[in-house]
């Protein structure tokens, strides 16, 4: 799934092309993907003259503020977009299209189809589903360490568990919070309310550190995960501990450990994280 810096590097990208753009008319093949409204037809109706003023993102959320409404987009496991001419062949899994005035398109392809479009009206988008259910971005100033720490006190979760909560902080992923506790030096099965401050404000500030340097590495390349122009991310060549199972540590030159966190994969170092 593309998490804050690869969706931070797509609304960068996107941004050099689309905005000013109008919207002339819409395609939707897979109606599912459209959550608000629940009609694509009202949804083509309403979007439809158009124009992007602005791309900005919260979370794992891509937001294109329009004249009179937000179009809140997420990516789930799959979701791309690309900006082609319109006589350019179309992938296979694009199952959104929006062509502007100038003869250019903004497709969006989902191979998994679990991508998400909600339509809000302009300034409200913050006080609805999806949005309205977010903690802060890790980037704002809200995500202050006594926010976090609060948070991490009322709860007996995991650490692992409480990073990947939405509702916690918006927009790290299983990538992120692996390289986090790393750099912390932080075992993910620690219970959150057990934390001394020194270990909480730790990890609150290699999240920021970790994410900052992904966007200034364009992502991270997994699987399939590209930005808005084809590009791969570079921050896979920086990781520390995700996805190097049974590779030395860099920091102890002992092997990485593969454990299940939660249902999810997860990466330690049993000497720099115990």
């Amino acid at each position: 799934m593309p998490e804050l810096p690869e969706v931070e590097t797509i609304r960068k990208t996107l941004q050099r092309f689309v905005i000013g753009k109008t919207i002339a008319s819409i395609q939707v093949h897979w109606p599912k993907i459209i959550k608000s409204p629940d009609d694509s037809e009202i949804f083509k109706q309403i979007l439809c003259g158009q124009t992007i003023q602005a791309i900005r993102r919260k979370g794992k959320y891509l937001l294109f503020d329009l004249e009179d409404y937000t179009l809140v987009s997420h990516l789930r496991m799959e979701g791309k977009y690309s900006v082609d001419d319109t006589n350019d062949p179309i992938k296979k899994h694009t199952h959104v299209i929006f062509a502007f005035t100038n003869g250019q398109e903004l497709r969006y392809n989902d191979v998994r189809k679990f991508g998400t479009m909600h339509v809000l009206n302009k300034g409200e988008e913050m006080k609805q589903k999806p949005l309205i259910q977010l903690g802060p971005d890790p980037f704002d100033a809200e995500f202050s360490f006594a926010y976090f720490y609060e948070k991490l006190k009322k709860t007996n979760r995991v650490i692992k568990a409480v990073l990947l909560d939405q509702t916690v902080v918006a927009g790290l992923g299983n990538i992120y919070v692996d390289e986090t506790l790393f750099k912390a030096g932080v075992h993910p099965l620690r219970k959150a309310n057990k934390l001394t401050k020194t270990e909480a404000r730790a990890i609150q500030q290699q999240a920021i550190i970790t994410l900052e340097e992904a966007v200034k590495q364009g992502g991270t390349t997994i699987r399939s995960y590209v930005n808005g122009q084809g590009e791969m991310g570079l921050f896979q060549q920086q990781l520390f501990v995700y996805g190097q199972e049974n590779t030395p540590c860099k920091n102890c030159g002992k092997a990485i450990v593969k454990l299940k966190v939660g249902g999810r994969g997860t990466h330690v170092c049993m000497t720099c994280q115990k």
